[in-house]
C-alpha cells in the first residue's frame, strides 16, 4: 500500500484587484463575476470537489467578503424561498461545511508565489492542491480531478499544461519536457516564462492548475522578487526541479482565460450553448447578430 499522502486541501489565490474589469469590479470581486449564473469562483470550487478535495483555503484582501458570504449558509433567502414553495437545490454547491472552508489575507499585492505562501500555517505539512479561477478548466473529469489521478500514479509536483499554437507560446509559461510517461504526462526538466517562438522548448502552457508538495513553501520562504517585481510561484517551482518528481499533466478539455475580456465572454458563450435549457435559443441569437 503506498504511503503517499492524498490532496485533501486547495488553495485559491483570490487576492487580486480585477483592474482588467473596471468599472464592474470597484465593488464586486472579479472571482465573484457569473459565467452565465454561476460565479467564476464557483467553478473552481466545484473542480476541487469533485477531485476530493476537502479543505478550501481562499487567500483574500480587502473587499472580497462577498466571496466569504458566498459560501455561507444565507438563512434569509432559504428561508424565503422555503416559504415560497421554491427549491433549494440551485445554492447547494454554495455551502461548504464548518471546517471546510479558510480565509487568510495576502495583505499586499506581492504576487501569486507570496500569495500560497500566505496559507502555509493551514497547508501544513501536507501535498495540495492550486487553483487560480482566472483559469476555467471545463472538462468531464475535471482538471484537478484528472491531475489527481496522475498524482496517484507518480507522485511528487504536478502541473497541469495544454497545447497551444507555436505562436502563442509567447504569452505564457512553457514546459522543457523530459521522458513522456503516457499520453497525458510528462516529465518536467524545466520551466520557461514567455519564450521567444523559436525559443520555446515546447508548445506546452502552464494552465492554472498545481499539486505541491509542502517543501515549496520553503522554497517560497526566501524566493526574491521576479518578473514584475513580484514573488513568482513559477521560480519556486523551477528551484524545486531535480530535488523533487515534477510532471506535467496535458488537459484533456478546454481552458478559458477569464482574465481577459475576450476570454470572458468565449467561456460564458460556450458554456450556454451546451446547456439544454438555453443552447439553442443562444445559438439563435448569436446567428442573428452574426448575421447583422
Amino acid at each position: 500500500m503506498s504511503s503517499r499522502k492524498p490532496i485533501r486541501k486547495a488553495v485559491f489565490p483570490v487576492a487580486g484587484l480585477g483592474t482588467r474589469f473596471l468599472p464592474a469590479t470597484k465593488a464586486i470581486p472579479k472571482e465573484m463575476l457569473p459565467i452565465v449564473d454561476r460565479p467564476l469562483i464557483q467553478y473552481a470550487v466545484d473542480e476541487a470537489r469533485e477531485a476530493g478535495i476537502e479543505q478550501m483555503i481562499f487567500v483574500t484582501g480587502r473587499g472580497k467578503s462577498a466571496i466569504e458570504d458566498h459560501f455561507d449558509i444565507a438563512f434569509e433567502l432559504e428561508k424565503t424561498m422555503s416559504d415560497r414553495g421554491k427549491s433549494l437545490d440551485v445554492l447547494a454547491p454554495t455551502r461548504l461545511g464548518p471546517g471546510n472552508c479558510a480565509y487568510v489575507r495576502q495583505q499586499e499585492p506581492l504576487g501569486l508565489g507570496h500569495a500560497i505562501w500566505c496559507a502555509r500555517g493551514i497547508v501544513g505539512d501536507e501535498p495540495f492542491a492550486i487553483l487560480l479561477p482566472d483559469e476555467l478548466m471545463h472538462g468531464q473529469p475535471g482538471c484537478l480531478a484528472q491531475m489527481v489521478a496522475a498524482y496517484d500514479e507518480v507522485g511528487g509536483n504536478l502541473i497541469s499544461v495544454i497545447e497551444v499554437l507555436d505562436e502563442e507560446v509567447s504569452s505564457y509559461g512553457v514546459i522543457a519536457p523530459g521522458a513522456k510517461i503516457s499520453q497525458a504526462l510528462t516529465e518536467v526538466t524545466g520551466l520557461v516564462e514567455k519564450p521567444k517562438r523559436g525559443d520555446a522548448p515546447s508548445n506546452k502552457i502552464i494552465s492554472g492548475r498545481y499539486i505541491l508538495q509542502p517543501e515549496v513553501m520553503r522554497t517560497l520562504e526566501d524566493q526574491e522578487k521576479g518578473a514584475g517585481g513580484e514573488i513568482q510561484l513559477t521560480d519556486a517551482m523551477a528551484r524545486m526541479i531535480g530535488e523533487q518528481p515534477f510532471h506535467a499533466v496535458t488537459f484533456d478539455g478546454r481552458r478559458f482565460d477569464c482574465g481577459s475580456k475576450t476570454g470572458f465572454v468565449e467561456a460564458t458563450l460556450a458554456l450556454a450553448l451546451e446547456r439544454e435549457d438555453m443552447g439553442p435559443e443562444v445559438r439563435r441569437i448569436a446567428e442573428r447578430l452574426l448575421a447583422d
